[in-house]
C-alpha cells in the first residue's frame, strides 16, 4: 500500500508529535503529515523547550497548533504513529477501524517515547534525539 497520508499522535499534542511530525516533513515533503493529541491542549502552540529542540536543528516548528484526534483524522490517515503501546490500544478500542495501521513511532526497535512535558531541557533534548532516530527507521517504509 502506498503511504501518503500520516497522523503522528501523543497526549497534549505540544511536544513529542509536533517534533515527530516536523522531522518527517522535511524527509518526507511529498507526504501529508499531521499530528494531533489524545487529550490535546488544543489551541495552543508547541512547547517551548521542543521549539528549541528543533530550532538546534534548524526546523522551525512555531507554526504548530495543538489539536485533538478525531475519526476523520483517523480514516484520512494511511499510518498512524503513537508514541506508546497504550495509545495504540487506546485508539484501537475507541476507532476499531484503525486497526492495522497504528504503530510506534520507535516500532523498529521496539520502545516507547517518554513524554517530556514539564521536564528540564535535557530531557526534551533527549526526547528529540530518541525521536530523530526512531523516524529515520521509518524512512523504508515511507
Amino acid at each position: 500500500m502506498q503511504i501518503q497520508n500520516i497522523l503522528v499522535v501523543c497526549v497534549g499534542n505540544i511536544c513529542r508529535s509536533p517534533m515527530a511530525e516536523f522531522f518527517l516533513k522535511q524527509s518526507h515533503p511529498n507526504l501529508n503529515i499531521e499530528s494531533a493529541g489524545l487529550s490535546a491542549m488544543v489551541g495552543h502552540s508547541a512547547d517551548d523547550k521542543a521549539i528549541a529542540c528543533m530550532d538546534a536543528l534548524s526546523i522551525d516548528m512555531r507554526s504548530h497548533i495543538a489539536r485533538q484526534i478525531n475519526a476523520d483524522l483517523i480514516k484520512k490517515a494511511d499510518l498512524i504513529l503513537v508514541m506508546s503501546k497504550n495509545q495504540s490500544q487506546h485508539i484501537e478500542q475507541k476507532w476499531p477501524f484503525a486497526k492495522g495501521k497504528v504503530f510506534r513511532l520507535g516500532h523498529w526497535q521496539s520502545q516507547n517515547v517518554p513524554d517530556p512535558y514539564q521536564h528540564d531541557q535535557a530531557f526534551f533534548d533527549e526526547t528529540c534525539e530518541n525521536i530523530q532516530s526512531y523516524a529515520k527507521d521509518w524512512q523504508s517504509h515511507l
